[in-house]
Formats: structure tokens, C-alpha cells, sequence
């Protein structure tokens, strides 16, 4: 019995801790907040318009390529980790594909960058 709990207890304590950061981070913000809001703060920032206009506005496509570009690297990002530990593994064959799917986003890339998606004027 004594064994059972001492292989458990590592989970217990990293629980433990878990617990104790996530109820900081829910309890830091009342704490620390600046409690002074102003019209600057309040704005929108994130899509670039107001979540509570008119559905049929203008909007800009830029916020949109560029989470389109966001979502292509990091899509990148996940195929690049099981790649490089697996890379003694899978050969010539394995490092020709990555090769290929690096360039057919780095072509991506080079279109977006030279139609001024990444421009904000």
C-alpha cells in the first residue's frame, strides 16, 4: 500500500500545483486590475470593428489574412515537431516531402508579402 501511494504522489502534487496557479490566475486580475477604464480600453481591438454594429459594415479583409497566415505557421509548426523527432527515422524520403511542404508555404508567403498583406498603412 505504501508503494501504491508513493507512485501516485507525483500526480497528487503536480495537481496539487495546477490547482494552486490556476486559482492565481483567476483571483491575480481582481487584484492587480487598474479600475479606470477609458474609451481607449473599451474599443475594439481584436477584429478591427465593433462586436454590436450593423452585420452588413465594411470591414477590413487584412485582419483576415492575417489569421489565415497565423493559422498556415502554425499549422507548420505542428508538422515540424513530429517531424524533427522523428527524423533519423524516415530517411531521405521524409526530409524530401518536408522540404516540399516548407517551400509550398514559404511560396504562400512570398505572394501575401508581395500583394501588402502584411502592410498596415
Amino acid at each position: 500500500m505504501d508503494s501504491l501511494v508513493s507512485q501516485y504522489l507525483p500526480i497528487l502534487i503536480f495537481f496539487g500545483i495546477a490547482l494552486f496557479i490556476g486559482l492565481a490566475l483567476l483571483v491575480a486580475p481582481f487584484l492587480v486590475a487598474y479600475r479606470a477604464p477609458d474609451s481607449e480600453k473599451l474599443s475594439a481591438y481584436e477584429c478591427g470593428f465593433n462586436a454590436f454594429d450593423d452585420a452588413r459594415m465594411k470591414f477590413d479583409i487584412r485582419f483576415y489574412l492575417v489569421a489565415i497566415l497565423f493559422i498556415i505557421f502554425d499549422l507548420e509548426v505542428a508538422f515540424l515537431f513530429p517531424w524533427a523527432t522523428a527524423f533519423s527515422d524516415i530517411g531521405l524520403y521524409g526530409y524530401v516531402s518536408m522540404m516540399i511542404f516548407l517551400g509550398i508555404l514559404t511560396i504562400g508567403f512570398a505572394y501575401e508579402w508581395k500583394k501588402g498583406a502584411l502592410e498596415w498603412d
